[in-house]
């Protein structure tokens, strides 16, 4: 079970272009996103780690990109 929303997915592919997506590849891509959202707030919650923080800031999630 994912945790995005399939549907708001859906939207940013149709925002980047997509006409239409396939029910497989609207699965693929909302794993494809977790896994990616997953690495960078690990990223960005080392680099708070780093900065003494336990609260993560834009500025370290921009830093983790």
């Amino acid at each position: 079970m994912s945790e995005l929303p399939k549907a708001a997915v859906v939207r940013i592919a149709k925002a980047a272009g997509a006409e239409r997506i396939g029910e497989d590849a609207a699965e693929e891509l909302v794993k494809a996103v977790e896994e990616y959202a997953a690495k960078l707030a690990a990223k960005a919650a080392a680099i708070a780690k780093n900065a003494g923080r336990v609260t993560l800031k834009a500025d370290d999630v921009k830093l983790a990109q």
